[in-house]
């Protein structure tokens, strides 16, 4: 077996199910990654966990515990007990999230609203032409992280998948720096082709931000090259519709034999509006980070666009509640425990509270993308979103 092997399974409409072969087993389409940044999923032990795969970061884990020290102990599946698929990045998304989306004071996908005032800051991390400076957050120290530097990085890190360099832009950048920054990133790409060694499959990435002619221009130029796999980051646009766009725009330029990623997105809607597109992977933090801050996912008539499918169990309602997160719910969590014992957690400050509550989000998430598909499996995947999302 090569790097990698996909192929499509089956379609409904663009929406397909394909399976994905990797060295550590394989993963059937479309499916998110819940994300272990530090190799580990925030909170829930990784042996409960019955993902098909997981995404590690590149910048944390090279500052903390070190490349160098993972590859010693055997590469990160061995360190992390893993023993499927894993997926790095490149550090091309901190290059924003420490550079120009703290000078902005903005996420990747920017949505204004009425009044509200940006909370620009300080940059860690300055992109120049041959790489990205940074400012370690653990100790300060200066980092430089080259195209050729982040490839031998998530080569001693070992993962099944790895990702090129890119720079991620900010939603508020101009035409003019998008264009430089995407002339950029391709000659970053070429530069992780060339810097290529191992077995590992490599994805290069799409950028372009909400631009038609760069977006096209970019997914282009990356389906040129013989990249494994193909992901689609950058800012989406500052709306909804802006990133439909987008996904229609550059699916329009890729292989139909490759793996789709798309960065960063792991909403319900926005799920199935690019399964809808033909996209396969995602990955998200949102399934732990929402946890955390006591808000579970709940399937329909419970879960509604309307309350983004999640329901805050830390409130005073659910102190007496007996029953499940969600009756409809198949995971243990559900199972075993109940609304008022997780507000309970909460409210004493208990840190299983955590643990249970990222399980059963990171549980719907899965559950979700196996039901998806199912649907398309059945040519029943317009009925499966329209129940959805209508």
């Amino acid at each position: 077996m090569g790097r990698l092997q996909f192929r499509v399974l089956a379609k409904d409409g663009m929406a397909r199910i394909g399976i994905l072969r990797l060295k550590h087993g394989n993963v059937q389409t479309p499916e998110l990654m819940p994300v272990a940044t530090n190799a580990t999923v925030k909170a829930v032990p990784l042996d409960r966990l019955q993902a098909q795969m997981l995404i590690c970061n590149t910048y944390h884990l090279m500052l903390k515990p070190g490349a160098d020290v993972i590859e010693e102990l055997g590469g990160l599946n061995k360190f992390m007990n893993w023993k499927k698929p894993l997926v790095t990045d490149s550090g091309g998304f901190q290059a924003f999230s420490l550079g120009l989306g703290k000078e902005h004071g903005t996420t990747k996908m920017y949505k204004p609203r009425k009044n509200e005032q940006l909370k620009p800051g300080k940059p860690l991390a300055v992109v120049a032409e041959k790489g990205v400076h940074f400012r370690s957050i653990y100790d300060n120290s200066r980092q430089f992280l080259t195209p050729k530097k982040s490839i031998e990085v998530q080569e001693k890190l070992g993962a099944d998948m790895i990702l090129a360099l890119d720079e991620c832009t900010s939603p508020l950048s101009d035409k003019a720096y998008v264009k430089k920054s995407l002339e950029r990133t391709n000659r970053w790409a070429l530069e992780s082709l060339a810097a290529h060694t191992s077995g590992q499959a490599l994805a290069g990435i799409v950028q372009g931000s909400h631009w038609k002619d760069l977006r096209k221009q970019s997914a282009r130029f990356i389906a040129s090259q013989p990249f494994d796999a193909i992901a689609i980051g950058g800012s989406l646009g500052k709306t909804k519709k802006d990133m439909h766009n987008i996904l229609d725009w550059v699916v329009e330029e890729l292989p139909e034999e490759k793996p789709r990623h798309l960065l960063g997105i792991g909403v319900v809607e926005d799920i199935f509006e690019a399964v809808d597109r033909g996209i396969d992977l995602f990955d998200c933090v949102s399934p732990t980070r929402l946890a955390r801050c006591g808000y579970a996912y709940v399937r329909p008539p419970l879960g509604t666009m309307r309350n983004k499918f999640r329901v805050r169990l830390k409130a005073a309602a659910f102190k007496k509640d007996p029953a499940p997160i969600d009756s409809d719910c198949p995971c243990r969590v559900c199972k075993l425990y109940s609304r008022a014992y997780i507000n309970h957690l909460f409210n004493a400050k208990e840190l299983l509270a955590f643990t249970l509550l990222s399980h059963h989000n990171v549980s719907f998430f899965l559950n979700l993308t196996a039901e998806i598909r199912v649907a398309i499996k059945k040519k029943k995947y317009a009925e499966l979103k329209a129940r959805w999302i209508g």
